[in-house]
């Protein structure tokens, strides 16, 4: 019999997205009405530029670089917490020489289906 308060996980196991940059969800259960994984961006390497039907917060763990918000870009490093509201382009460059891990929390919880590649948009269909 599960417990009342238990939130089931589905272990904790860290894989690579397309996004380009390795993520291990944390807590992602339909109960929940938020989502919150940790994500690790490569040195030299620029997330893919997206958008979510979500409101999303990231919290710098380690490392550093360089935030994308609607076209906005700042410095963001080991503490600095990011507002990205639903809909808004963002992307992350890791222009350091370590990993940039970074939180991301999603409110309401983050689904597949709510992400939207726009660089592939951008550039319209592949030959």
């Amino acid at each position: 019999m599960t417990h009342p308060f238990l939130i089931p996980g589905k272990g904790l196991r860290e894989f690579y997205t397309p996004e380009r940059c390795f993520i291990t969800e944390l807590l992602s259960h339909p109960s929940r009405e938020v989502s919150l994984a940790r994500a690790r961006v490569a040195p030299g390497v620029t997330t893919q530029l997206h958008a979510l039907d979500v409101e999303e917060t990231y919290v710098i763990e380690t490392g550093s670089g360089v935030m994308e918000v609607g076209g906005d870009r700042f410095r963001v490093g080991p503490g600095d917490g990011v507002r990205i509201p639903t809909g808004t382009p963002q992307r992350i460059e890791n222009d350091g020489v370590t990993d940039l891990v970074f939180l991301c929390l999603c409110q309401p919880r983050f689904r597949a289906e709510g992400y939207a590649d726009l660089e592939t948009q951008a550039d319209g269909p592949s030959p």
